[in-house]
């Protein structure tokens, strides 16, 4: 899986980049299908934000998370990129399964 990351008034790390691929690594090993995630982290006066954005099963999921402190963002972000691919993948299941006819 690629993961590309970038920033927005800030210089993206070493550190940043290796906390982003830990952070994400719960991600592919849950998900296999995913090819491609884009991280886009911004700083600003008072807050930091961390914006996920994947392509999973025909559809474009994208999440975004808000703190003072980046790393935090980050690890935001991630859990709800964790729980918004689960909620991806149970409305594709559900049509899987076959309801009786009333």
């Amino acid at each position: 899986m690629q993961i590309e990351i970038s920033g927005h008034h800030i210089e993206v790390t070493e550190a940043m980049r290796n906390n982003v691929e830990e952070r994400l690594q719960r991600l592919v090993s849950h998900y296999p299908s995913l090819d491609k995630i884009s991280v886009f982290l911004t700083v600003e006066r008072k807050e930091q934000s961390a914006e996920i954005t994947a392509q999973y099963m025909g559809a474009q999921v994208a999440v975004n998370a808000k703190d003072h402190d980046l790393y935090a963002a980050i690890a935001a972000a991630a859990k709800k990129m964790d729980s918004a691919l689960g909620h991806r993948k149970g409305q594709l299941h559900a049509n899987d399964k076959h309801k009786p006819a009333a």
